[in-house]
């Protein structure tokens, strides 16, 4: 009977029996990890929160800051385009407050109706964005090229004597063509109408570029 006593003494002594047979430290075990998943999950939480706060969305219509945006020399630009092209290419004439921050070309059309378009845009006096497109091709390419739509106008405006005709554009925005001395101009942009026509009576007002 000791010697059991002694034996039962010494598992106690050294862990290993414990209160109805468990394993020891389990209850421990358990709380540890609860306090490391908490520990992780407040990390987790913490570097969430500090990346949002740097991020932020506006569901209006793109725009840009003025004092930012890069610049582009427009007469520079649609010179030397006048020289590379077979049709005559205009420079609107716009107060300081339009901001010219973009010029490119492309080619618009395959076989024989295949041409260029010549663009510029601006960012406008409320801090959206305009651009204008001139092309000697079909207007069905050049609305193709420059809208991704080939589709029918949903009506038309007028402005100083020369109706534009309107067109669904990408991102819910709209575009606005007229052909002028057999040059197709397409306006298209995030601006309010009122800065469309400030644009399109400039572009009326214009004369083409010597080469």
């Amino acid at each position: 009977m000791p010697a059991r006593v002694s034996m039962i003494s010494a598992a106690c002594e050294y862990g290993g029996v414990t209160d109805g047979g468990r394993p020891p430290g389990r209850a421990g075990l358990g709380m540890r990890d609860m306090i490391g998943a908490m520990v992780v999950l407040l990390v987790i939480v913490g570097v969430l929160v500090a990346v949002t706060r740097g991020c932020s969305f506006d569901p209006g219509a793109p725009s840009s800051n003025p004092d930012t945006a890069p610049s582009v020399d427009v007469s520079a630009k649609l010179h030397e385009a006048a020289r590379s092209v077979t049709f005559p290419v205009r420079r609107p004439a716009l107060p300081a407050d339009w901001k010219a921050n973009s010029s490119s070309t492309a080619g618009v059309g395959s076989g024989a109706a295949a041409d260029v378009v010549v663009r510029v845009g601006w960012l406008t006096p409320s801090e959206r964005f305009l651009q204008l497109s001139q092309s000697g091709g079909d207007v069905a390419d050049v609305l193709r090229t420059e809208t991704g739509e080939s589709g029918t106008s949903t009506g038309s405006v007028e402005v100083t004597g020369t109706t534009w005709e309107t067109y669904p554009a990408r991102r819910d925005e709209v575009a606005w063509v007229a052909t002028l001395d057999g040059v197709v101009m397409l306006i298209t942009g995030s601006a309010p109408e009122g800065e469309f026509e400030r644009l399109a009576a400039a572009v009326r007002k214009a004369k083409p570029l010597a080469d």
